[in-house]
């Protein structure tokens, strides 16, 4: 057994040496490194046809490598530069989370305080849940309520509004048990900060974060957005790369509604490598850093990326704001952002003060995962793993089984069948307290449905009382719609691709 033990030990050390070996090398050669990794970016971003993208490499507080590629968008043909506008989204949960830490530190909040404290109106679907979730807990995601992002999906409801219908959810799993992705206690968060200091959380955020720092473009609303260099949403439609009508967040701006450019942007990623510190000071204590980027929950296979098939971590957890796994012997911090039609990562190795960024301008265009373990490898840990090809190989995979899923679907279908009422029966409006509302007329002998966020959609028949929507808005897909019969054989509600609304005119 000790011989096993030393056996493993120097196994373990002799990776360490060989990886710092590797980074030492690449360090000695960083502008062949850069040219080589520019090659690379420029071949990613042909690769997976995105209109856009910007990057930035931060090593050892320095920026090894920033550089802008393509255009704003496919119908202008307007380049991308180092002060174009694109959505940081989900990566701004680090910035919410810094926040939080920055009144903790002030002493005005503690991580373990209940949210109704500070919240007294703050209500979910179990009492219990309710009194013991803690502020922490706003940032785990691990709360037993499901996602929830049909609340500013399919409605136009103000901050306050969403955060009132949270009591209507009822929970997915047992509170703290297991982890589902969560967009709205993150909006909750910033709703605390708001309570606790006296300012709005997009007040609070720009005074605290992008001011020290030196972010004088970065804007926590996409309507704070005063001029016109910014990216544009696009979507792959069809087997075409298209511009789509861009959608917000700033309704609930503490998950997500923060643009910025790479110049900025870059100052944020220093920032965070190096225990939040900038010229002239820092943002949270190096304690509060810590507790930002310490491991807080597990999270589940389903619930992480598909990466992991290929980069085969031995752990998945969450921390205050960040995706944590291992990497190469590294703990990796990392975190995607994703709007309809635009994307940013932000990937941290704070033990070797590599740091990268990504922004793009295309839906869920994978290449960002790919550049940041590329970064990683190129700059910090070494590798020579082609991970653009290995993760188009799976992303495609991904796609292909869902096509599969939809023609296996498909297959299923009765044919020669027909609705049970005439048209004129399923016109209606149905609607839900949590979810919202779903409106069906009849234009023309053709039932159409509409909703506020989604659009309008012709309802095709699929079979008996099933109809297919395809909605005008092309990236929108095509949404299931069954009309569900009562006793006496009026349509009484629908099924709404498992959401169910009853009628109500």
């Amino acid at each position: 057994m000790k011989n096993t033990f030393r056996f493993l030990v120097l196994s373990i050390l002799l990776s360490s040496f060989s990886v710092q070996a590797q980074a030492q090398k690449l360090s000695k050669n960083s502008k062949d490194t850069a040219a080589i990794f520019d090659s690379y970016v420029q071949k990613a971003v042909k690769d997976w046809n995105i209109p856009g993208l910007a990057i930035v490499v931060v090593k050892n507080n320095q920026i090894v490598f920033k550089k802008t590629y393509g255009v704003k968008s496919v119908e202008t043909g307007a380049a991308v530069n180092n002060e174009t506008y694109f959505a940081c989204a989900s990566t701004t949960k680090a910035m919410t989370a810094t926040a939080m830490g920055i009144l903790v530190d002030q002493g005005k909040v503690n991580w373990d305080d209940p949210v109704i404290k500070y919240l007294p109106n703050f209500r979910l679907y179990e009492p219990y849940v309710t009194t013991q979730m803690r502020v922490r807990d706003l940032f785990l995601h691990n709360s037993g309520v499901g996602n929830t992002d049909f609340l500013w999906g399919m409605n136009i409801l103000n901050g306050d509004e969403i955060m009132d219908r949270m009591q209507l959810v009822k929970p997915s799993y047992s509170f703290r048990s297991s982890f589902i992705y969560q967009n709205i206690f993150y909006h909750i968060a910033g709703k605390v900060i708001e309570k606790i200091s006296g300012e709005t959380w997009a007040n609070f955020v720009t005074a605290h974060i992008f001011k020290p720092l030196g972010m004088k473009r970065t804007v926590p609303l996409l309507s704070n957005i005063m001029d016109d260099n910014i990216s544009q949403a696009h979507y792959t439609i069809e087997g075409k790369v298209q511009r789509i009508v861009r959608d917000t967040a700033d309704r609930i701006g503490a998950a997500g509604s923060v643009y910025s450019d790479i110049d900025d942007i870059s100052l944020w990623v220093k920032c965070m490598i190096d225990s939040s510190k900038y010229d002239g000071g820092r943002l949270v204590s190096v304690n509060t850093w810590n507790t930002l980027l310490k491991p807080q929950t597990f999270v589940t296979e389903d619930g992480f990326y598909p990466t992991a098939q290929l980069t085969k971590p031995n752990f998945t957890t969450y921390a205050l704001g960040w995706f944590q796994q291992d990497y190469k012997g590294q703990k990796l911090n990392f975190h995607t952002g994703s709007l309809a039609g635009e994307i940013a990562i932000h990937g941290q190795i704070p033990a070797l003060k590599t740091g990268v960024y990504v922004f793009a301008n295309l839906d869920h265009a994978e290449a960002r995962h790919a550049l940041m373990f590329k970064a990683m490898d190129m700059f910090a840990v070494g590798g020579d793993t082609d991970w653009s090809s290995e993760f188009l190989k799976l992303y495609g995979g991904i796609k292909e089984r869902a096509k599969k899923t939809e023609q296996e679907q498909e297959a299923q279908r009765v044919l020669n069948t027909k609705p049970t009422l005439a048209l004129e029966a399923y016109v209606g409006v149905y609607e839900d307290p949590l979810y919202g509302s779903i409106t069906v007329s009849l234009n023309n002998g053709v039932l159409q449905a509409s909703n506020i966020k989604l659009g309008t959609g012709n309802l095709s028949h699929f079979n008996y009382d099933t109809f297919i929507i395809e909605w005008n808005y092309k990236w929108e897909g095509k949404t299931s719609l069954q009309f569900i019969l009562n006793t006496v054989g009026k349509v009484s509600k629908i099924d709404f691709d498992g959401i169910e609304l009853t009628k109500t005119k």
